[in-house]
């Protein structure tokens, strides 16, 4: 197994989390393996995101991620961080992947552990949404055919609420 450690990415040892922004990403198992190491835990929650082949009536290529990459792992850090607090969360992974990503792989890999369910649960849906909305990675659909792209808007739920976090050219955002 490949290890935060032994891979050189960013791993908070203090506060246990594994915050990843890059083309490779680990694997599902791997993610697992680093929530379930901690024995005071009875739950580990998982979220994958995969890439569909649809969207709209349109056959989805890939998608294609840029980031902002010191600023992406800073704020899912800092989300880590807010979950584990809010939660009492002990190990916790989330990882993002850069570059094309074909129908059917993993972009986004989100994984906590804690003594009880309910906690571990409400941390995952918190930290895919807040990633959603917060963090500064970008999403390029590539349709099959004409090979035409399209940038997306990043339209996500916040405290309940839509929140528009990233718009057209030309537009404004709305509340």
């Amino acid at each position: 197994m490949t290890t935060p450690a032994a891979t050189g990415v960013n791993k908070d040892n203090d506060d246990l989390i594994w915050v990843q922004v890059s083309n490779d990403l680990p694997s599902v198992q791997e993610c697992y393996d680093y929530c379930a190491a901690d024995p005071t835990c009875g739950a580990v929650s998982s979220f994958v995101g995969i890439t569909r082949d649809n969207f709209q009536g349109k056959k989805v290529l890939r998608l294609s991620y840029e980031a902002y990459e010191s600023m992406a792992v800073k704020v899912l850090k800092e989300l880590c961080r807010e979950a584990q607090l809010k939660w009492q969360l002990r190990n916790v992974v989330a990882v993002h992947k850069l570059g094309d990503c074909p129908v059917g792989q993993a972009s986004v890999i989100i994984g906590v552990s804690s003594p009880h369910r309910q906690a571990s649960l409400d941390a995952t849906s918190f930290l895919i949404n807040e990633l959603k909305a917060r963090v500064p990675i970008w999403k390029r659909e590539v349709y099959v055919g004409d090979e035409e792209s399209v940038w997306k808007e990043n339209i996500e739920w916040q405290e309940g609420k839509p929140k528009r976090v990233m718009v057209k050219e030309g537009e404004t955002s709305k509340p």
